[in-house]
This record gives structure tokens, C-alpha cells and sequence, in this order.
């Protein structure tokens, strides 16, 4: 699978949404109830994404009201753990917040002899969270990757300190505070991807093994700035606005941006199965699909605090388990 190169997070959203553009967050009026059928019980289990933890737990909920017997579990590590789970059969959902690598889909292919199916869910906008009493209004990606890589493949001066943004007062002379996931993390990935160029991250980056615990040491630290999935903005923190160019408009991570592909660092989130060709899927798995990209399946993404997918999108990946 060819992954999204640099600058071209936000188009390959805008591609798939296009028409698809609303002040406020809104369902497609298009998207689909669900209905449930009879007979599926069992046991349902998912390995994966950390960012995906908080909605995969709504999701499930919502779920077991339609299917009470049915027993879900849901492990939310990292991205990176979600293939390995899939490949090994102690997982029958991999949720992610990038897309598989070509090496995690080679293991894949190599154990069953086909692909992983790839279900887009929910559309979200990587967002830079700084305290909310910190003044700074517009970070540059160039700036960004000057804060958070060693590398600094924008060309960028090292940031270091809040004057080098700007900032005065008693801000200046403080040192910039950074928070980051571990690399078992989608996000991770996905942000040393497209935010640093695939540059390494400084050593002093305070690496957190979920995207709470990063928006929650951004809370308390006055001085410190992180990266996490929209979906966990709180009151402590603010999503600062981005631009993808130096002097560029800054665009704040709406779900207008996101779908306009204005934003630098949109993304789909998924969820992986495995589906044998030819084969019908495990009743468990394709219901829970289904119910997922359907009307009350992405009122569960709004209320978690992503975006949801469109109807024709939902229509899509409805078919791939049908």
C-alpha cells in the first residue's frame, strides 16, 4: 500500500470528501441506519490504536445494546500492535491512525496469502496542543518540525525557547516543554511523517503511552506543547492553528478544515479485519463494521470528538464486508 507523502495528508482526505464541507460538525444526512440481524453472539476483540481507544470503547457500547451477548474487548497500545494481533488471530479488529506500512501488510500477506481489508472510520485532524494560557497563535509546520526534530528537514531554526516564537514577557526565556507518544503509536508515525519529514525527534520529548497522557502533562505543564488526535481536546489545553508553508494562513483543525484538506494534518482513522477472499465474514465482525459507518456508528465518532466519514465513504467500506 503507498502511503501519503509529505503535503498531501490533507488531499487525500479532501479527495474522498469532496462536497463535503460544513461550519459545524455535522452527519451526512445520507449515512444509513443501522439494522441489526438476528444470531450474532460471541466474543469480540480489538488490538490497536490508543487514539481509536476512547471511541472503539463507545462504539462497543453502543454495539452490545444491539447485541447484548456478545463480549467485547478492547486494548489500546499503539497502532503498531494492531497488525501483529491480526496476523496472530487474537484480534479480530485492528483499529489504527495511519495506514498499515507495506512491511506490516508483506507479514500480513505472507501468513494468509492475501491483504488486509482497511475500513476508513472517522476523519481526524492531528492537532498541536499548547496550556491554554499560552499566547502563541500560528505555528508553521517548518516551526513545528523546528520544535520537535533533531533533524529539522524543514530547514528550520532549533526552537528551544518560547522567545524563538515570539512570545515575551514572562514566557521568553522558558524552555519549550515537549510531549509526544512512544513509537508503538500511530500517531507517532504519523506525525514524524508528515509534520517532521520522517526527521527524528529530539531526545527531550517526554514520551507518554497514550494520547490522554500527553493532552494531561500539556494541562499541567504551563509550559509545554504536545500532539494528539482532536478528539482529546479538554479546557486545560488548545489546539494551536497550523499552516503548511512559512508566512502561510493558519488554519485551526475544524472539521471544516479537515474536510476542505485546508488542514496540514488530516487523516482517516481505520480499522483493519482480515477477510479472506471469496469468503463471507464472521458474523461478529461484519455487523460491528456495518454498525460502525452507519448513522448511529458515526454519532459515536461526533461524540467522541472526531469527524465523521461521508455516506458515500460509508457505503464503500460497507461493501467491503458485505
Amino acid at each position: 500500500m503507498k502511503r501519503v507523502g509529505m503535503g498531501t495528508a490533507g488531499l487525500a482526505v479532501v479527495a474522498l470528501l469532496a462536497g463535503y464541507g460544513a461550519a459545524d460538525v455535522k452527519l451526512d444526512p445520507g449515512l444509513a441506519a443501522y439494522k441489526p440481524v438476528s444470531g450474532v453472539s460471541g466474543n469480540l476483540s480489538s488490538i490497536g490504536s490508543d487514539t481509536l481507544n476512547n471511541v472503539m470503547t463507545l462504539w462497543a457500547e453502543t454495539y452490545n445494546r444491539f447485541y447484548p451477548n456478545v463480549k467485547i474487548q478492547i486494548e489500546g497500545k499503539g497502532s503498531s500492535t494492531a497488525p501483529p494481533a491480526l496476523i496472530a488471530g487474537t484480534a479480530q479488529l485492528g483499529p489504527m491512525s495511519r495506514p498499515m506500512k507495506s512491511s506490516e501488510i508483506d507479514a500480513f500477506e505472507k501468513k494468509f496469502g492475501y491483504k488486509p481489508t482497511q475500513i476508513r472510520t472517522a476523519v481526524d485532524a492531528l492537532a498541536v496542543f499548547v496550556n491554554k494560557d499560552n499566547p502563541v497563535k500560528c505555528l508553521s509546520l517548518k516551526q513545528v518540525d523546528g520544535i520537535f526534530s533533531r533533524s529539522r528537514r524543514f530547514e528550520g531554526e532549533d526552537i528551544t525557547r518560547w522567545s524563538h516564537l515570539g512570545l515575551t514577557g514572562e514566557w521568553a526565556a522558558r524552555p519549550v516543554s515537549l510531549y509526544g507518544r512512544n513509537s508503538a503509536s500511530g500517531t507517532y508515525g504519523f506525525f514524524k511523517e508528515h509534520a517532521l519529514r520522517n526527521g527524528d525527534f529530539k531526545n527531550s520529548v517526554k514520551e507518554q503511552p497514550g494520547s490522554a497522557a500527553v493532552v494531561q502533562g500539556v494541562t499541567v505543564d504551563r509550559y509545554g506543547i504536545g500532539y494528539s488526535g482532536i478528539g482529546y481536546t479538554t479546557a486545560g489545553v488548545r489546539a494551536v492553528p497550523l499552516s503548511g508553508t512559512e508566512g502561510g494562513k493558519c488554519i485551526e483543525p475544524s472539521a471544516e478544515n479537515a474536510y476542505a484538506g485546508a488542514y496540514p494534518l488530516a487523516r482517516f482513522l481505520y480499522v483493519y479485519i482480515n477477510r479472506a477472499p471469496g469468503k463471507p465474514v464472521d458474523p461478529l465482525v461484519r455487523e460491528f463494521v456495518k454498525f460502525v459507518v452507519s448513522r448511529e456508528g458515526q454519532e459515536v465518532v461526533l461524540k467522541d470528538g472526531y469527524f465523521p466519514i461521508t455516506a458515500r465513504i460509508a457505503r464503500e467500506e460497507r461493501a467491503k464486508v458485505e
